[in-house]
């Protein structure tokens, strides 16, 4: 029977990785085994810098494991979720020959990774219909197989196009794909959907993988602190593979105190305001006589097509509002991508758009 540590490199099933002075878990009043330095920097009194990290804080780790209601041994925390689809793409894809799958228009870190491995990228391009950007699954399968797909990546809700996979779509792509490939289901906005994380997959199906990140609705972006959960071997051996102390001392403290009950009280009200305000600037943007379309959307932002794209990014400039361009994205050359702010903000982005000159 199949495992999901069968997709790893075959050179890298028995790599060690590097020990570091903190692998090691040694009792000692007098710590003189890393080479730092004895005093605390000036601009550290209270010395909560002067040595290495814990490569996977503990209290953190256990902290996100119940968040996103898994094993910590489940969990590893990276740099972003940008340095864990590195991580994923480098464990797991020969370069030259194991190819990686995603779905454009879609988060740009896929690809990129990609490009850095070497690994050849099959792009299946997002379905523009009625109800929004929809993935082929039937073509992410078939392209996978015939491909060689190691990593399929399914962002969800989907950036920039704002949907939500359904799990039992997810499901058929990592029963197809078994034994051929790992499914990562990238959730970065899942905390603003409905659609239950595919964590709950996990336990059937060992190919599947879930990115989460602290960088959207828990608004600590600057922290870098987001992590695959995973099959424990995967995990295990992805830890192997990543570097000594990925995550900071002080980046660890802020995210633990924004995980505080407090704190989530204070983002799920925040959360509710955004998904309020998505559904009101949805719909004012819709009356505007220059907007083309606004697509429905599970995420913290609206994917909006103009008449006159540029017009329209000029005109929110002026008002010293910046959005994100999507113009050279696949499928989007008229489009806008349009973060949900304050409902200040989204006034002053209403404000700003309807300068425009109507079109006639």
């Amino acid at each position: 029977m199949s495992s999901v540590l069968d997709l790893v490199r075959d050179d890298l099933r028995g790599f060690t990785g590097y020990s570091s002075a903190r692998s090691a878990k040694l009792d000692g009043e007098i710590w003189l085994n890393a080479n730092e330095s004895a005093w605390a920097n000036p601009g550290d009194p209270l010395a909560s810098c002067r040595r290495y990290p814990d490569p996977q804080p503990q209290a953190l780790r256990e902290r996100l494991a119940t968040l996103y209601d898994c094993a910590p041994e489940q969990l590893l925390i990276g740099r972003g979720s940008d340095e864990v689809i590195d991580l994923l793409v480098r464990a797991l894809c020969v370069p030259g020959r194991d190819a990686v799958l995603y779905t454009p228009p879609v988060f740009g870190m896929y690809a990129v990774s990609a490009r850095l491995q070497n690994a050849p990228a099959l792009e299946v391009p997002l379905q523009d219909s009625a109800a929004g950007f929809v993935p082929d699954i039937d073509a992410i399968i078939t392209t996978a197989r015939q491909g060689g797909a190691k990593l399929v990546f399914l962002c969800s809700p989907s950036n920039p196009a704002g949907l939500s996979i359904p799990l039992a779509q997810v499901e058929r792509v990592a029963e197809a794909l078994r034994g051929q490939a790992l499914v990562v289901v990238d959730e970065a906005y899942a905390e603003f959907a409905d659609t239950p994380s595919a964590t709950r997959l996990l336990a059937g199906h060992d190919n599947v993988a879930v990115l989460r990140t602290l960088s959207k609705a828990h608004a600590l972006a600057a922290a870098r602190i987001g992590c695959v959960i995973a099959d424990s071997g995967l995990i295990a051996v992805l830890r192997r593979c990543q570097a000594p102390y990925p995550v900071p001392t002080p980046c660890s403290a802020l995210a633990l105190a924004g995980l505080g009950e407090q704190a989530l009280q204070q983002t799920r009200a925040r959360i509710a305001t955004v998904r309020s305000e998505r559904d009101r600037l949805r719909m004012a943007l819709s009356l505007q006589g220059h907007v083309r379309k606004v697509y429905a959307s599970d995420a913290n932002f609206l994917l909006v097509r103009f008449i006159d794209a540029e017009a329209a990014f000029q005109a929110l400039l002026r008002a010293g509002v910046v959005v994100r361009d999507q113009r050279a994205a696949p499928q989007l050359h008229d489009a806008l991508r349009i973060t949900v702010g304050t409902p200040e903000q989204n006034d002053r982005v209403l404000d700003a758009l309807a300068t425009l000159e109507p079109v006639t």
